[in-house]
């Protein structure tokens, strides 16, 4: 009799429910997830706005002395950043679909995530910087492609209806967040220093993490499947597959070396601009708080203006969107390029330039990233849906250690930067050029198949 006491608290009843409540309404933890990304995205976008300015003039050393960076150094330091944050998604994806699941890796991924704001916001030298970043490229990396996969098992078919309405809300979280926070984190580094414009993200990283536990017992919990994975990976359609997205993930990788540096390269030539707009002098770091903007202004502005008028044309397929997009991102670094002449010729040039810059870099983001991003799930087989996308980020990660090992290479052992000016501009607006035009040749080729869920083509 005790012996059977014992099981039965050995043995629990299962504490989550498994299987998506069959109801036709919004599910309940679908608020949860949209404040919890809406939350995180501010955290992560706070502490990125500010980490050049940072480095450059703020970064002390063990003895409590300044002892900034260079631009290069600092460059480069933020781009190893930006490659970590999207190298660690393809691992938070295998622990989620074969070992922990979505709900565990999302939680432990994210107490993580704290610990490096906490090590920014209170050491200031390199080693508190290495430590902080480490920490959040793990954690934030790791539950990048969770989030959004979590929020979809919340649907069924009865309710799969709202789910565009979800993804609408989660998409206008993520954007808000960024916005908000790229405005605010540096007004509070120029007039609070480091320790609170640090804090303060850190402190929504945890607000983040208290709105998703709290969620907890309203979440549809799909457990972990690794013999699925581990079956689904032994297909050879499926290695196929894989293959064939990887190639074009190449190219796309290119695009990221390019559009991350808005918040890097772009923040210090901004630093030599008339920021005066809207009656405002603005921080350097405040200026790409326009792009969440605009992207909420350019998907609708696309997807029912321009790409119908591009349909009537020619067969505007996703590769052909993200061909085009990939020659709108030349355009855009030939802007900077121009702005960089201004600067080196001695003039001051308004800040209208570098938002012009932004424009059509956001238009080039909506047809390269958002496209892929649904190019990839549906060219992914079923049960390696999770594992694509942490491919396609994948794909950030090497862009930006490409830029990362440019900002190295320039750098000479005097102290001199080979490439300055309008010329470091130019050679990545060339670089991307070439990209393009070698894209042509796959958009031509490419035999898309696609896998969803009910459909009979399966790995």
């Amino acid at each position: 009799m005790n012996f059977s006491i014992k099981q039965k608290h050995v043995m629990p009843q299962q504490e989550f429910r498994t299987q998506s409540l069959r109801i036709a309404d919004m599910p309940k933890g679908v608020l949860h997830l949209v404040a919890n990304e809406g939350a995180e995205r501010f955290s992560y976008y706070g502490m990125r706005a500010i980490l050049v300015v940072f480095m450059t003039s703020m970064l002390m050393n063990a003895q409590g002395e300044l002892d900034p960076m260079g631009e290069a150094e600092a460059k480069t330091y933020f781009h190893l950043f930006a490659s970590a944050v999207y190298f660690f998604p393809f691992v938070g994806a295998f622990l989620a679909d074969a070992w922990w699941g979505k709900y565990r890796t999302i939680m432990w991924l994210s107490l993580i995530y704290c610990g490096g704001h906490v090590a920014l916001a209170f050491d200031h030298t390199r080693v508190g910087l290495l430590i902080g970043l480490a920490l959040i490229a793990i954690g934030s990396g790791g539950i990048k492609p969770c989030v959004s996969a979590n929020l979809g098992d919340q649907f069924n078919s009865l309710n799969r209806h709202l789910l565009p309405k979800a993804f609408s809300w989660f998409y206008f979280a993520i954007n808000v967040g960024a916005f908000c926070s790229m405005m605010l984190t540096p007004t509070l580094l120029e007039h609070y220093g480091a320790g609170v414009a640090f804090a303060v993200p850190g402190i929504l990283m945890f607000v983040a993490t208290m709105i998703f536990w709290m969620g907890r017992h309203q979440y549809t919990h799909i457990p972990p499947d690794s013999s699925g994975v581990l079956q689904e990976l032994q297909s050879p359609r499926a290695w196929h597959a894989i293959l064939k997205l990887s190639g074009i993930y190449v190219f796309v990788a290119f695009f990221w070396s390019l559009f991350d540096q808005t918040s890097s390269a772009w923040v210090l030539q901004a630093q030599h601009m008339d920021r005066h707009w809207l009656g405002i002098e603005w921080l350097p770091s405040q200026i790409q708080a326009i792009n969440p903007i605009l992207i909420l202004v350019f998907i609708p502005f696309f997807v029912y203006g321009i790409y119908p008028l591009l349909g009537r044309y020619m067969e505007l397929t996703a590769l052909r969107k993200m061909s085009i997009g990939f020659f709108v991102t030349v355009g855009a670094f030939m802007i900077s390029a121009y702005i960089e002449q201004l600067i080196a010729q001695g003039q001051t040039p308004p800040i209208a330039w570098q938002l012009l810059a932004f424009v059509v870099m956001t238009a080039a983001e909506v047809m390269v990233s958002i496209t892929c991003l649904e190019f990839s799930y549906t060219q992914a087989p079923l049960k390696l849906k999770s594992l694509v996308m942490g491919l396609f980020l994948l794909s950030v990660s090497v862009g930006n250690g490409f830029t990362a090992l440019v900002n190295i290479w320039i750098q000479n052992p005097d102290g001199t930067v080979a490439l300055t000016g309008p010329e470091y501009y130019w050679f990545f607006a060339g670089v991307m050029f070439v990209v393009a035009c070698l894209f042509l040749l796959v958009v031509g080729r490419y035999q898309e198949t696609t896998y969803l869920q009910g459909s009979e083509r399966e790995a």
